[in-house]
Order: C-alpha cells, then structure tokens, then sequence
C-alpha cells in the first residue's frame, strides 16, 4: 500500500495548516495504515482489506513513556508547540486504551507544557462508543470529519470499511452540544466510473443543514494537500472554498479555510 506514513510513535512538531506547530501522537501501527474509512483523497493511501486482523499497536505505557520522552526534550530545546495532536496512520480513536491515553496526555500536558492545547484529528466513525465520547469531550480542540450533505456519497467518498450509519454519526456529533470542531475537505473528479464532487450546491445546503443541528464551535475547510490514492481528483481553489466558508458564517458558525 502506498501513502504517506508515520514511522513514530510521537513525531515532529511539524507544521499543520489547522492547528500551528503540532506535536504528533500516532496510536496506530508504525508501518501501516489501520482505520474504519477508506478515504478516496487519504494522504496514507488505502486501507488493508481485511480489518478483521488487528495489527500491532503501541502499548498506553509506550505512548506515555515516548510522550514524557519528547516533552522534556522539546523544553530544553525552547522548542514548545501549540498543540499535541492524535493523528498518524488511520483513525486514533481505534485504539482499545484511547481513553487511558488521552487521561496520560492531558495529565503530561499539565506538568510540562500547560496551556498547550491537546487536539485530534479524526474521523468520527468511534463516536457512539461511551469512553470514546467522553474521552474526546475533554480535548481542547477535539476536531471530526464531516465532508458531504447525503450519505450516497459518504459510501464514495469516504468508503466506510467497518459499519457506519451516516444518519447515526450525524445524531452522534450533534451530542457534542457544539464542542466539537468539524473539518471538511471538498474536491472534486471521478472513481469507478461515478462523479465525486462535494462542491455542489445541492450537496452543500445539505451538509450546511447538518451543521446547522451540530452547531460546531468551526468548521476547518480545506483542498487536497498531498497525492491521493485516486489520481484523478481535483483540487478546488481557494476563491471557491471561501464562498463556502461565507454560507457556514451565515449560520453564525465560525468558518475557516486552510489552504
């Protein structure tokens, strides 16, 4: 499988178009790909085919100790970043200690480096999970995927590899009461014969009703950035993502575009 991977388990910091200088915390395997979607505009490329085979994670102990590890390291080097994100190859919140990880996180974060904001970047699918939710409610910036108005095209574009209720996530971010971060990539081009484009009019007054019943603290917009495991997608430039952004204000939601 071809992509773009973490071969670390913390990685960086490293310069994210959303969240500054950002400190890595990849959950999943080193050398790999392990998550619940199979994104068409993935930068680590497809997901293995059988999910059934859960491959080799690091421990909670592991995360912590190479966390201290980093943190110590970075403060003799005057070197702090703004946030220490989960994100890596695939989706974190896989992770069977997720919720002990994020505990050892922000409890790391408070003795070395307090005020800097623990983030996630991910995908939602493990939302209706309990320790899941409540684990991601106490993140500073805890930032879910939600690309597309109808789920015909979620099945496209988004390629769910596990079982997952486009209905039911949406319920399940509304949960947030709006502590939650949606961020959105929109492309356009074609797979498997089928047109793929979330840039719509149609399907964006769909995913602005979602909004408007999540009702998130901001939406993160922003294009493809890297190659893509379907080649024949098509960056949308920045003029035309920012009419988006100006329909979501006009819900009195925050709007951001990352080019």
């Amino acid at each position: 499988m071809s992509g773009f991977l973490f071969h670390d388990v913390i990685f960086g910091p490293v310069r994210s178009r959303r969240l500054g200088l950002s400190l890595g915390i990849n959950l999943l395997p080193l050398h790999s790909k392990y998550c619940s979607f199979n994104c068409i505009y993935c930068e680590c490329g497809w997901t293995p085919e059988n999910m059934n085979i859960v491959p080799e994670l690091p421990s909670r102990e592991l995360v912590s100790q190479y966390l201290e590890y980093r943190l110590k390291e970075l403060i003799e080097e005057d070197h702090i970043p703004d946030a220490l994100t989960y994100a890596g190859n695939g989706e974190p919140t896989m992770h069977p200690d997720f919720a002990g990880i994020v505990d050892d996180t922000l409890t790391l974060r408070d003795k070395y480096m307090p005020g800097v904001k623990v983030a996630i970047l991910s995908n939602a699918s493990m939302i209706h999970e309990p320790a899941v939710f409540n684990a991601l409610e106490k993140l500073d910036n805890n930032i879910q995927k939600l690309d597309v108005g109808f789920e015909r095209l979620f099945l496209r574009f988004n390629n769910p590899v596990l079982p997952v209720k486009f209905n039911d996530l949406i319920l399940d971010l509304q949960k947030f009461n709006g502590k939650v971060i949606i961020q959105s990539m929109f492309l356009r081009g074609s797979y498997n014969g089928k047109v793929i484009d979330n840039s719509t009019d149609t399907e964006v007054r769909e995913w602005l009703q979602h909004l408007a019943v999540i009702r998130p603290s901001m939406v993160m917009i922003y294009p493809i950035s890297r190659a893509t495991p379907v080649h024949n997608l098509e960056k949308i430039g920045i003029f035309e993502l920012e009419k988006i952004a100006e329909r979501v204000r006009k819900l009195g939601i925050e709007a951001k575009v990352y080019s």
